[in-house]
């Protein structure tokens, strides 16, 4: 049997031989983090019916801790909100990491609150995030609550002296909410990060990297698609999910090209189909949506295209995927360009007692990234101005579908 130190250096001379000059495959990154062929897992979370979500599912990387050192002894106290349908106050493991100490958490429901005290290992619990927010010793909030109260409640987080990571989409709907958002952030100094599951899968991570070492060039099309079907919507506090216009839940897709460049979208034209579903009639929703999928071209703030499509009434495949093509290389599934990408591709390590999760093994990285930022004084990897490029443009792109396409102008955010 080969002992780990004889396997590490396989693996390592396995992976300095792919990167010599051959394309950089999809497979090869995934065995060079120390996965099989096989990296999901069950997912965790399933529908009445026993369907899975499309998109969730945990990765276990069997290096993910390789090469960790810890940076600090510091335990930031951390305030934990939201505990619904998808339980995604405990799933991003801030109760594991070792510089967190979880020492509060609140849901409106008593006994999902109950229930996320057990989950953080936490005794202390409120009746709300307002409440929650007084307590002076909370020095920053995770709010995984029902989208249309995130900007809100961040704002509150904000408001009383608390760093904030959010789940997506930043906003909902509301242009205003985007504008007051930022100005907050500005105005108190405090680190706001959204949790975009697609920034930290294998493949949008491995594009950020060729694209920040000059292996792209200029991306003249990206496409990124979050496909989720739903014959039946998802239970949901205050039945927000009964008609979503899909682009305003678009971070999952806009990720592929926003994320993977730090560019933004400048202009949209979007076309919306019209649903055969019953709960996605305009009578039958509150937001007067008929759309079930909506295809959004849109202009890049380097001057290319990319199409983004989000979707809740199309069977088949799905969940968040998104592809490049650059001037130099193209990423479609796997790299394969002018030049070599850089060596090695690897995501950042996490403490050995985080698991890197669900949504493609991205909760523990996203987590991470947030507590490094507080930690290091720095701004997180998807701060608050990507956080609304993601997220805004879908609100136009709805707009557009709603006006048959016309092209609409696209509002910029940035933190300088």
């Amino acid at each position: 049997m080969k002992s780990n130190q004889s396997q590490n250096k396989e693996s390592k001379t396995a992976l300095e031989k792919q990167l010599s000059g051959n394309p950089f495959t999809r497979r090869s990154f995934l065995q060079s983090l120390g996965l099989g062929t096989a990296v999901l897992g069950l997912p965790k979370i399933a529908r009445a019916d026993d369907k899975p979500i499309q998109g969730f599912g945990k990765i276990e990387r069997k290096d993910a801790s390789k090469n960790w050192k810890p940076v600090s002894d510091r335990k930031i106290r951390v305030g934990i909100a939201g505990y619904g349908f998808c339980k995604f106050g405990a799933d991003f493991a801030f109760q594991d990491h070792p510089n967190v100490e979880i020492v509060g958490v609140t849901d409106l429901f008593p006994d999902r609150c109950a229930g996320l005290a057990e989950e953080c290992r936490c005794s202390k619990t409120y009746p709300s995030l307002e409440e929650m927010v007084k307590e002076k010793n909370i020095e920053a909030v995770f709010i995984a609550t029902d989208p249309p109260s995130h900007a809100r409640l961040a704002m509150e987080a904000m408001k009383h002296g608390k760093h904030v990571a959010s789940a997506v989409p930043a906003v909902f709907g509301s242009l205003e909410d985007a504008d007051r958002l930022i100005e907050t952030v500005k105005s108190t100094g405090l680190n706001y990060m959204m949790f975009e599951t697609s920034s930290f899968h294998e493949d949008c991570h491995a594009m950020r990297q060729i694209y920040d070492a000059g292996g792209f060039g200029k991306i003249i099309y990206s496409e990124g698609e979050y496909f989720h079907y739903m014959d039946k919507p998802l239970d949901s506090y205050k039945g927000w999910r009964i008609g979503t216009p899909p682009q305003w839940y678009p971070t999952h897709s806009n990720a592929y090209y926003i994320c993977a460049t730090g560019g933004s979208f400048t202009e949209v034209s979007c076309l919306g189909i019209p649903s055969v579903l019953d709960y996605l009639q305009p009578g039958n929703n509150h937001y007067k949506n008929p759309f079930g999928t909506e295809i959004a071209m849109f202009r890049t703030s380097e001057g290319g295209v990319s199409r983004m499509g989000v979707s809740w009434d199309t069977p088949g495949e799905g969940g968040e995927t998104g592809r490049l093509r650059g001037q130099k290389g193209s990423y479609y599934g796997e790299f394969d360009g002018l030049v070599k990408p850089p060596s090695p591709i690897v995501l950042p390590p996490l403490p050995p007692t985080v698991e890197p999760g669900d949504h493609g093994g991205s909760h523990g990285y996203l987590m991470n990234e947030f507590v490094m930022s507080i930690l290091l004084g720095r701004k997180p990897s998807v701060d608050v101005a990507m956080a609304l490029n993601l997220t805004v443009a879908g609100i136009k792109a709805h707009e557009s579908a709603l006006k048959g396409g016309e092209t609409l102008k696209i509002p910029q955010f940035k933190l300088a």
